[in-house]
């Protein structure tokens, strides 16, 4: 997470999109499912957009989803989670 700026929307986007559950104390439900991490990327994919979805659109409210991308990064399974935003 960045140190200055954390207000702006896409910032927080950004932020939530890092987070795995259990992360934070007293919001144990924010942040990905970390169970997805151990499957394949292909099998996963649907519902890793699918939770990245639901987690944009509880925590912030003040964007729309517009796109969910996961990339794989390498042979070993690694994704990357990025989503297109627009501001409401």
């Amino acid at each position: 997470m960045r140190a200055k700026e954390n207000g702006h929307p896409q910032v927080c986007v950004q932020n939530l999109l890092q987070l795995f559950r259990g992360q934070c104390p007293y919001e144990r439900v924010k942040g990905l499912d970390p169970r997805l991490l151990d499957q394949p990327a292909q099998i996963a994919m649907p519902q890793i957009m699918q939770e990245a979805e639901w987690l944009i659109e509880t925590y912030e409210p003040r964007v729309t989803v517009d796109e969910i991308h996961v990339d794989t990064r390498d042979a070993l399974g690694g994704y990357v989670v990025t989503a297109d935003v627009s501001e409401v």
